[in-house]
């Protein structure tokens, strides 16, 4: 009893491997998650909190320290002498030390219209690398219904070889009778180590095929790995809904945004200062002594004329807006021409399908009468084989058809956004 249960312990962590199950979905997660352009949004996202942080800081007050030591060749003197009074003119040398201060009052929004574009590039470009994990997907579709192909290969080469073993069995006893010749055999035989070696490079090319895939979605997939065949219902009625469109919106947004910001550069701004300072001479030049001193006031500056720099501005954006309407125009149509190709080869498909189970039919019912044939004698076991090899390659080709259009039904739904 213990060593059945110790078997079993060691037994079943093998056979949770092989089943391991890998669905089409899962890949594009794991691309989704893992791939390293994945970590931009969150890079993007902290670069744009960090440059709004850094346009607000605008809105606050600006406090500067100074200070200066100066010797000058000549002062200010007066070119005449009062009576009764003596009046020093000012030392060549002076000394000021201030504290500035500098508040923005009025600028017409420029700051928050300058931290919305930021927001609106952040968004661009996040979107930017949506398009570009999307566009994974493609390349995604290609390794894994390759590795599928392969892998349903494989299991119909495994019941060809079973049915070859029990049909081996049965001419064995037909060579020891003298029904069937002992070359009959060798036939079969030489068939299975052919199937050997077709199951070996399967073996391999799945390998190589699902190490690709493992570097694609950055991630292990194991060998043992079976991947499920998906079952996509495809409907051409639906809008398209790529990425690509939405970055498109996007940058149209931006745009807009910098045309507002060209209508505030133009605006007003207003400024408080004030300056306090110690120094010798003050405010009053005529006291040759170390005061104190401050000034306040109120500064407005407004740039009347700008020789039509906005204006071209805003002709150039106007220039960038219709540049992207032509990208996006352009792309949905090539989108149009993908997706008419798409439906052509999935309808193509199915009609192929549909006659490929009477193919078998037909096929299943000469082997069964080249299989009677072959136990009495009369066909060698050669010409059984032909017949054998017509049924499994109509099998592969069901399957082949299958794998084109689940993979044409996976890229229909890719180039549409579904």
């Amino acid at each position: 009893m213990r060593k059945i249960i110790l078997l079993s312990l060691l037994v079943l962590p093998l056979f949770s491997v092989a089943q391991e199950t890998l669905s089409l979905e899962d890949c594009y997660a794991l691309a989704s998650r893992n791939y390293p352009l994945a970590k931009q949004n969150e890079l993007l996202l902290q670069k744009s909190s960090l440059d709004t942080e850094v346009l607000n800081k605008g809105k606050l007050p600006k406090i500067d320290l100074n200070a200066q030591a100066t010797y000058q060749s000549d002062v200010t003197q007066l070119p005449i002498s009062l009576p009764n009074a003596t009046i020093n003119p000012p030392n060549k040398d002076q000394y000021r030390a201030t504290l500035d201060f500098n508040q923005l009052l009025y600028n017409g929004g420029l700051i928050d219209a300058n931290a919305k574009i930021k927001e609106a590039q952040t968004k661009t470009q996040q979107q930017q690398v949506e398009v570009s994990l999307y566009q994974l997907k493609t390349r995604i579709n290609q390794l894994y219904f390759s590795t599928l192909l392969l892998q349903e290969r494989a299991g119909i080469l495994l019941v060809k070889d079973e049915q070859l073993n029990s049909k081996i069995k049965e001419v064995k006893v037909g060579v020891k009778f003298g029904a069937i010749l002992p070359a009959s055999e060798k036939v079969l035989e030489a068939e299975k180590l052919k199937i050997k070696q077709q199951l070996t490079e399967i073996h391999y090319d799945k390998k190589r095929a699902l190490e690709s895939l493992s570097t694609l979605t950055y991630s292990t997939i194991n060998e043992r790995s079976t991947l499920v065949k998906p079952k996509t219902a495809t409907d051409f009625n639906t809008e398209n809904n790529r990425p690509e469109l939405k970055l498109f919106d996007l940058q149209n947004e931006q745009i807009n945004l910098s045309k507002n910001i060209l209508s505030k550069n133009n605006l007003p701004k207003v400024n408080a200062f004030g300056q306090a300072g110690y120094g010798n001479p003050g405010l009053n030049m005529l006291d040759n002594t170390f005061q104190t001193f401050y000034v306040v006031g109120v500064k407005a500056n407004w740039n009347l004329f700008d020789w039509n720099k906005s204006k071209t501005e805003q002709q150039a954006l106007s220039v960038s807006e219709a540049i992207v309407s032509t990208e996006k125009e352009t792309f949905v149509l090539n989108t149009n021409l993908q997706l008419q190709e798409m439906e052509n080869e999935i309808i193509k498909t199915e009609e192929m399908i549909s006659s490929d189970s009477e193919i078998i039919a037909l096929r299943e019912y000469v082997v069964k009468s080249s299989d009677a044939q072959l136990k009495n004698g009369v066909i060698t076991a050669s010409e059984y084989l032909v017949e054998l090899t017509n049924l499994f390659e109509a099998k592969t080709n069901q399957k082949l058809h299958e794998i084109q259009l689940a993979l044409a039904k996976a890229n229909y739904q890719v180039i549409k956004g579904i």
